[in-house]
């Protein structure tokens, strides 16, 4: 139990690569799906979706950005995806004053 614990912890530092990273969501999404008892063809009718696509995304975890926001909306994910860039995140004091700095900016530039 305590391992398993730790083992859950851990997979939350170690999903830096995009492959894992996408089969990782892809699997959720398959046991989201499964546990609101919906089968990808009602996935795919309600998003407008195509089922190949739905199959590809839980076998691969390849889905274009469209394709997934319309499976987010049909599972009823809308605010998780919309809101995924919404609050600023830094690891440093440094990086915070940068993000307030540049607040309301609407291009970057190089430094």
């Amino acid at each position: 139990m305590v391992m398993d614990n730790m083992l859950s912890v851990l997979d939350n530092y170690t999903l830096d690569n995009i492959d894992d990273i996408a089969i990782t969501l892809a699997q959720d999404f398959r046991k989201r799906r499964i546990e609101k008892n919906m089968t990808r063809e009602e996935i795919a009718k309600k998003s407008g979706v195509a089922v190949s696509n739905i199959v590809r995304f839980e076998q691969k975890g390849l889905i274009s950005l469209k394709n997934l926001i319309g499976i987010a909306i049909a599972m009823e994910y809308t605010s998780e995806v919309k809101n995924i860039f919404a609050e600023p995140k830094y690891s440093t004091i440094e990086e915070l004053t940068q993000i307030r700095r540049n607040t309301g900016k609407t291009r970057a530039h190089k430094q």
